[in-house]
């Protein structure tokens, strides 16, 4: 990236992604009182004083822990290798631990300057305790208190004082560049699209993901539940740059029993609501289940085309067998329309390279602006082929926006609604739509 990298490191439950949020300046993060709720790496741009900066959280380091730390910690040391500076993050309210002692260890061998952070530091006698952290031998302790925001604005002033100087180009745009060092789209332009993956726990969402970006950005278990937040990462692709979103697998709401779990729903959505396109990952092993007919209907009701991704396809040898499947979700997923399928295996990589042209071509048709001229040409032959009857009849159309494409027609009466998914069918098919969600507006004449 074009700015400069800051990443919040530190054992569990210390208040990383506390702090992360108090300096990005919102909930961006997702944080409980409870140590691994962060296990992704998280990443925002972050601006103080007219310096900006890429933001970057992290899960707790603590090696030698469970298969699922382990993994946390390769993600923590990922970051850490691409940081400009570093936020080493410790308990004020706990004192020094074993913990913290190893974590220590490890920053000592790395290159760039790292800031001893003595957070919850809420009052004058918990800032007289950072002292006992001179142990680390990382030099002084910055106390903060990332709830509140004690001493928020003398930590940010030692961060800025040692990030590398931007140049004047990079501090007026922020664009990410390319390996030549060119940016990868000039301002004013269209942002890049968005890719939501979106579906059940477990499916295969975060493999999907780490295959599409080229590098293992989200932990991968076979613990259902494994992401939890939101994460996006912009890949330069041969068509242009594009970001790609993992999302936490989503339930129904009556199996939540966990608050961490419902935050990482409503950040899910979220992403869904924001994005161009959505990823629907499918389990082929399991089929389409009821909960995936209730997400791809939540995606179709956000207005963004739908791409079915049937994962583990490796995994289904008998061919009645894969039949029967892809005969399923035609089946269940009737209200997408004509929805790509793609068979794929993101665990080897099999099949996937054939997203590209179908995402190109679903951007593509999302973007779409239709001339006026060409939309009242069709509106008036689908009205000559088969009339409304009644008197009932389109005087005039166009298309007012894109992303869902959205055509207004201006009418003598109240259309009924199978004449109106006539006239939609009739603007999909004329203008090849393909499975992009269409709406249309109703104004009366006297409107």
């Amino acid at each position: 990236m074009s700015l400069p990298t800051v990443v919040v490191v530190g054992r569990p439950n210390v208040g990383k992604s506390t702090l992360f949020n108090r300096i990005i300046g919102e909930q961006a993060a997702i944080v409980e009182n409870r140590p691994g709720v962060t296990r992704d790496r998280k990443e925002l741009e972050a601006e103080w004083l007219g310096t900006r900066f890429l933001l970057v959280d992290t899960g707790g380091w603590l090696p030698g822990g469970t298969e699922l730390d382990e993994k946390v910690s390769r993600q923590v040391e990922a970051a850490v290798k691409e940081a400009d500076v570093v936020l080493f993050v410790v308990d004020a309210s706990v004192g020094l631990t074993d913990d913290d002692q190893s974590v220590a260890l490890w920053l000592r061998r790395i290159k760039s300057p790292v800031v001893l952070v003595a957070n919850k530091a809420d009052n004058d006698r918990r800032e007289n305790d950072r002292w006992e952290f001179m142990a680390l031998g990382m030099g002084e302790p910055v106390p903060v208190s990332a709830l509140h925001g004690r001493r928020a604005g003398d930590l940010l002033d030692e961060v800025c004082r040692l990030l590398p100087e931007q140049e004047a180009d990079d501090a007026d745009d922020g664009i990410p560049l390319d390996d030549d060092g060119e940016a990868l789209w000039k301002m004013g332009d269209t942002p890049p699209p968005r890719v939501a993956i979106v579906g059940r726990p477990n499916v295969g969402k975060s493999t999907l993901f780490n295959r599409l970006v080229g590098e293992d950005r989200s932990v991968v278990h076979d613990m259902a539940g494994t992401t939890r937040d939101a994460i996006d990462t912009l890949v330069d692709t041969p068509d242009g740059p594009i970001v790609f979103v993992d999302t936490a697998g989503m339930r129904r709401r009556s199996r939540i029993d966990d608050s961490a779990e419902y935050y990482s729903m409503v950040r899910a959505l979220r992403a869904i609501d924001g994005a161009d396109i959505a990823l629907l990952v499918i389990d082929a092993t399991e089929g389409v289940t009821s909960q995936d007919q209730r997400l791809a209907e939540r995606v179709d009701a956000s207005g963004c085309p739908i791409v079915v991704m049937l994962n583990k396809w490796e995994l289904i040898t008998d061919p009645e067998a894969r039949v029967e499947v892809e005969a399923q979700v035609r089946r269940m997923l009737y209200f997408v329309g004509d929805a790509p399928l793609l068979k794929i295996s993101a665990l080897t990589g099999k099949n996937v390279h054939k997203l590209r042209p179908v995402l190109q071509e679903a951007i593509e048709q999302y973007h779409r602006r239709v001339p006026t001229r060409d939309v009242n040409k069709v509106i008036a032959e689908a009205q000559q082929r088969q009339p409304a009857g009644h008197g009932l009849r389109v005087l005039y159309a166009l298309q007012g926006a894109t992303d869902p494409p959205t055509f207004t027609l201006f009418v003598n009466r109240e259309l009924p609604q199978t004449y109106m998914r006539y006239l939609e069918r009739s603007i999909r098919e004329a203008f090849n739509f393909g499975s992009t969600p269409i709406k249309l507006r109703v104004r009366k004449r006297s409107e």
